[in-house]
């Protein structure tokens, strides 16, 4: 979330455009994508709710499938990080 709101805060103009964040930046060569890819841009909205929220964890984890799954990795008792 740091380098979510320093992009949006602090490099705005530069990497936020209409349609959210461009698809590339470079700071270090100057250079900003020209596109937009929206196939990254769904992924960044599932993360921003679940750390906000933890509402896509909590209904991940109300799969009843997901415990029996867990279990038998090995893996109970994962929290949400």
């Amino acid at each position: 979330m740091v380098a979510f709101k320093h992009y949006y805060r602090d490099l705005g103009g530069q990497v936020w455009g209409a349609y959210g964040p461009r698809d590339a930046i470079n700071p270090d060569q100057d250079w900003v994508s020209p596109i937009f890819m929206g196939l990254n841009q769904a992924p960044i909205t599932v993360m921003i709710e679940n750390y906000r929220t933890g509402l896509i964890w909590k209904l991940f984890m109300s799969n009843p499938e997901i415990k029996p799954m867990l279990d038998r990795i090995g893996a109970a008792g994962t929290s949400h990080p």
